[in-house]
């Protein structure tokens, strides 16, 4: 495979839309499954669960991977140094606001949810008060052993989880530049696949995930991975060229896993042989990298040259969007569930609330130079 000067991607530019759009849709989601989230509908069950597990393995991996490539072109257009300022301004002022004024909320009204439910007594202090005991990092919240750390960050891990990749990346960008993405074909499907493997069976069983930053290991060790491997190969055209060549072939695969993965994860309850969960493991993964195959390749099938004013703004849109759209959910989430209302027209309203509030949030943030650098803009519009 050889090397080739590359434009902007436009193909990579939808690809982050889509995948930020569907992790908005995801967390909506998880106010209707079993598993555990801020807070829960009295509609919950495990109905959604399989439809779960189609975008699960590989949303994540799909976007640290995709800012790799960001990271590689940015890198390629200016210095290390200015790399490194550039990432720092656009990702640390973003995640310090959240932490400490977008998803204060979402603690809250965790907290009421579980008086909801039964699992902590009556909690009658008013938003205020709980705010100032959050920014102390009060420690009192508790269910049993389980107790909500603050301040905290909840979704604005993926921002935090990048900058700290981007600051690696600056750092080692001298010995990785010299790297040459000049993948043959199997090297780069087989690969990563048997990486993301090796680590499922490895480490995730031994440290799992906490999104807690210092104690991460097992994603720390996928993420980085992903995000280096996009940061490698972003430059090479036939390496993208293949996954649109063999588009169709990667998509058979990843649902083929998913057909394996899907109902030995959801019905075995946990009580599977050693062999059986090094398979469930193998095909998780193998939906996860396949899966991103057929995305990158149907993307530059399709996308390539998909310009225009709605790419622009949607491209800029989107981190303002996934600032605030967790924050959005919990809180309409909660009130939603008080009037009992049928689940079709609950998770309707959520949809709409969710997306008019994310679109009024860019709206503003867009129009106040003030705002416009704590949601990951520039100060002005260029």
């Amino acid at each position: 495979m050889t090397s080739a000067p590359l434009t902007r991607r436009y193909d990579l530019d939808w690809l982050r839309i889509i995948a930020f759009g569907l992790l908005i849709f995801y967390h909506i989601g998880m106010f209707y499954v079993t598993w555990d989230w801020h807070v829960k509908s009295p509609h919950a069950s495990d109905w959604a669960e399989p439809l779960m597990l189609l975008t699960n393995p590989w949303r994540l991996d799909l976007l640290f991977f995709i800012s790799g490539v960001g990271a590689r072109f940015m890198l390629d257009k200016m210095s290390a140094r200015g790399f490194a300022l550039s990432r720092f301004h656009r990702l640390f002022w973003p995640l310090v606001f959240a932490i400490f004024v977008i998803v204060p909320p979402q603690a809250y009204y965790e907290l009421l949810d579980a008086v909801r439910l039964g699992q902590i007594p009556a909690y009658t202090d008013s938003y205020s008060a709980f705010y100032l005991k959050y920014i102390s990092g009060y420690s009192g919240w508790c269910d049993g052993e389980d107790c909500l750390r603050v301040p905290t960050w909840n979704h604005m891990w993926f921002v935090a989880y990048l900058l700290v990749y981007s600051a690696v990346l600056t750092l080692i960008w001298p010995l990785l530049k010299r790297i040459k993405g000049d993948w043959p074909l199997w090297t780069f499907v087989l690969g990563p696949w048997l990486v993301l493997w090796g680590l499922r069976a490895t480490l995730f069983p031994v440290f799992g995930d906490t999104h807690a930053l210092t104690d991460d290991y097992y994603l720390h060790a996928l993420y980085g991975f992903l995000f280096l491997l996009g940061a490698m190969v972003g430059r090479s055209d036939a390496v993208f060229e293949a996954t649109r060549r063999w588009r169709w072939l990667w998509l058979c695969v990843a649902v083929v896993a998913y057909a394996v993965f899907m109902p030995m994860s959801l019905w075995s309850g946990g009580e599977l042989p050693p062999w059986a969960l090094f398979v469930l493991r193998g095909a998780r993964e193998a939906q996860a990298w396949f899966a991103i195959l057929a995305l990158l390749g149907f993307a530059r099938q399709h996308l390539s040259a998909a310009d225009g004013p709605l790419r622009r703004t949607l491209t800029e849109a989107v981190f303002p969007f996934y600032i605030v759209h967790q924050t959005l959910i919990v809180v309409a989430a909660y009130h939603l569930a008080k009037f009992n209302l049928p689940i079709g027209l609950e998770f309707a309203l959520l949809i709409v609330i969710t997306v008019v509030g994310c679109v009024l949030t860019y709206l503003i943030v867009r129009a106040v130079p003030r705002l416009r650098p704590l949601f990951g803009l520039r100060r002005s519009a260029a």
